[in-house]
């Protein structure tokens, strides 16, 4: 299968013949099924599949545009929402909706949010109203992804890293985390936190800064901020991110969350 895929992705010619196109709707549905992820954790670290990134961008070439009904809606689309809910063990309150290709394990709860083809959403995680789970991102197991939070996807370049919430994360209001940002398990971010490749996260909890990018360690509790930098026209703040302090490892999850908000003053 990864063979044929990887052949049609160099040459889309490949994809008129049934023997190439059979390859992409059965990665599809082993993305479905949870069998195959766009990327999984080998010996510790991070790996991304971009075979399996490439037979979703496949997957979008050779679906067609048809009507999908459910109930009194109506949407003109290439790919269908998620079946069998129930019988996944799944709650999806209208209008949520979990696309065709991406993995929910039992207990998930999606409310009007919405999951898109590639993700991977683990048990017992809350996907709240509005918040977006993106093309191939992984979201762990018991995470919170707060209203209105952004959670980026990517499928190319194939290979790319997709944005990675580990078990235990809480994901505030209005928080934002692309370009393949990993968010470490239990780790919090406060409302409006916005996070890119690029962006600075500074710890300021010892005499000395210390400057994460690309990753927010486990169980830190990080809030929105600034830092001011110099430019021809004068000095300007721009967006940051503040790691001010840890979850306690004593306490289980739900009261150590609990007191890092109290505690810190983070706003959800």
């Amino acid at each position: 299968m990864r063979e044929q895929i990887e052949a049609a992705f160099e040459d889309r010619v490949l994809l008129e013949m049934q023997e190439y196109r059979r390859p992409v709707h059965d990665a599809i549905a082993a993305l479905d099924s949870g069998k195959l992820r766009v990327a999984e954790k080998v010996d510790g670290e991070w790996r991304s599949n971009a075979w399996v990134m490439k037979a979703i961008s496949l997957y979008f070439t050779i679906a067609e545009m048809r009507i999908i009904q459910t109930g009194p809606f109506e949407y003109h689309d290439k790919i269908p929402t998620k079946k069998n809910l129930a019988a996944a063990g799944v709650r999806v309150a209208p209008p949520g909706t979990v696309r065709y290709g991406a993995f929910v394990e039992p207990g998930v709860v999606v409310m009007p949010g919405y999951v898109n083809i590639g993700a991977w959403v683990g048990s017992g995680t809350m996907v709240d109203t509005w918040a977006t789970v993106g093309s191939g991102a992984q979201v762990g197991r018991n995470v919170h992804i707060a209203g209105g939070v952004g959670i980026g996807g990517v499928l190319e370049p194939p290979g790319a890293m997709p944005v990675i919430i580990e078990d235990g994360a809480f994901i505030g209001s209005r928080a934002i985390v692309v370009e393949g940002m990993r968010i470490e398990e239990e780790a919090v971010l406060g409302a409006n936190v916005v996070l890119t490749a690029s962006t600075q996260i500074i710890d300021v909890t010892g005499p000395e800064e210390v400057v994460y990018r690309g990753r927010v360690p486990a169980r830190s509790v990080v809030v929105a901020g600034t830092r001011t930098r110099e430019f021809p026209a004068g000095s300007y703040q721009l967006q940051t991110a503040l790691i001010i302090g840890r979850r306690r490892t004593s306490t289980d999850q739900k009261t150590s969350l609990n007191e890092a908000l109290r505690q810190f003053g983070v706003s959800v």
